[in-house]
């Protein structure tokens, strides 16, 4: 398995199969600013969060909310969530089911938010 997120999105076409994909199964979204620290930190959590998924459920997408501004953007109008950044959006039935932004994102909290089950909590609930 990955140490990081599953897919990136580069263009805002990625975020259009990402929804699409979204509508079917639980999607997390995270939001990442290269160039602030907390966004680092919250970064590492995501990563912890990654590597304790079981079945490598669910989906953990990533935008560089610098290096992709159109798709940061994008994110903001198709959704309706306000920008922030680290942000996390967790999408169920392709709508934001629930978002997280800096300190709030933990691994325990992206688990817990994503319904996500980890080797060591069994339902994740």
């Amino acid at each position: 398995m990955s140490a990081g997120p599953d897919l990136q999105l580069r263009d805002p076409s990625d975020l259009d199969a990402l929804l699409e994909r979204a509508a079917r199964e639980t999607v997390v979204l995270f939001k990442h600013s290269t160039a602030c620290p907390i966004s680092a930190h919250a970064y590492g959590e995501l990563v912890r969060f990654v590597r304790a998924r079981a079945n490598g459920a669910p989906l953990v997408a990533l935008v560089r909310v610098i290096e992709e501004r159109a798709v940061s953007r994008a994110i903001e109008q198709r959704l309706g969530v306000r920008h922030e950044s680290p942000q996390a959006i967790v999408l169920r039935g392709g709508v934001p089911a629930a978002t997280l932004s800096h300190g709030e994102i933990t691994a325990d909290a992206l688990r817990e938010a994503s319904g996500g089950a980890t080797p060591s909590s069994g339902t994740g609930r």
